[in-house]
């Protein structure tokens, strides 16, 4: 967002929505690259097509890995910091007395969404690294771990693992669709556009950055993700 824009947000009749750009260029990527893979994770998962398996959860690491990194120097409402809530803001989120900060990103429930999302991917991830079925699929890095190891890992990856991450997608999706169909509210179009309309005006939103600078940033961060993704995929035999 350029400062004339910024200026004409202040500028704003106080009940006028303003535009602002919320999500920037790399997150929004990242959000839908990881909706499409963790898709096909669950779909190869269950259909036994382990090879593509593999190789969509080597992608899956490489964009954890990435969204690690871009919560500390993406965009404003990107970093974790503008969404990391602590119990009063739920509480009050949930009693209609939310800031107004509190929904321009992700609300308080919505950021416990993200933040249990990304630690059951990144579990599922890790146990299936160390995984073995004992006939065509070990992991990268089973021989590097003990034998019980690779057994509680095999057992949670197939088992309670791939459950959670199903629930927690499904979970997601009626979330959505609750919030858009019947509260009204626009959740997939900001995610694709990047920008909000922010009511009232004269609440000076500070946007995210998304510029050149910072989507140059992203791709050399993915690229050395996707560098330690394809390292730990070497090591499998």
């Amino acid at each position: 967002m350029t400062d004339s824009s910024v200026a004409a947000m202040r500028a704003a009749a106080p009940d006028t929505p303003v535009r602002a750009r919320i999500w920037d260029l790399p997150t929004r990527v990242f959000h839908w690259v990881l909706s499409v893979a963790v898709i096909g994770l669950i779909a190869t998962g269950l259909g036994g097509v382990m090879e593509w398996h593999f190789r969509l959860g080597y992608a899956v690491l490489a964009l954890l890995l990435f969204r690690l990194l871009w919560g500390f120097v993406g965009g404003r409402w990107s970093r974790f910091a503008s969404f990391f809530y602590g119990p009063g803001s739920v509480v009050a989120y949930l009693r209609g007395r939310a800031d107004p900060d509190h929904v321009i990103g992700h609300t308080p429930l919505g950021a416990l969404s993200v933040f249990a999302v990304l630690a059951v991917l990144a579990l599922q991830v890790a146990t299936g690294l160390v995984a073995d079925d004992e006939i065509s699929a070990a992991g990268p890095l089973t021989r590097f771990v003990s034998g019980e190891v690779v057994s509680l890992a095999t057992g949670w990856h197939k088992g309670q693992g791939k459950t959670i991450v199903i629930a927690l997608v499904s979970l997601h999706v009626l979330a959505v669709l609750f919030y858009v169909l019947v509260k009204r509210h626009r959740l997939v179009r900001p995610m694709v556009s990047g920008d909000k309309l922010i009511r009232p005006a004269g609440s000076q939103v500070a946007p995210s950055r998304d510029d050149a600078a910072s989507r140059g940033l992203a791709l050399v961060l993915f690229a050395v993700c996707a560098g330690v993704a394809y390292w730990v995929a070497s090591l499998r035999v």
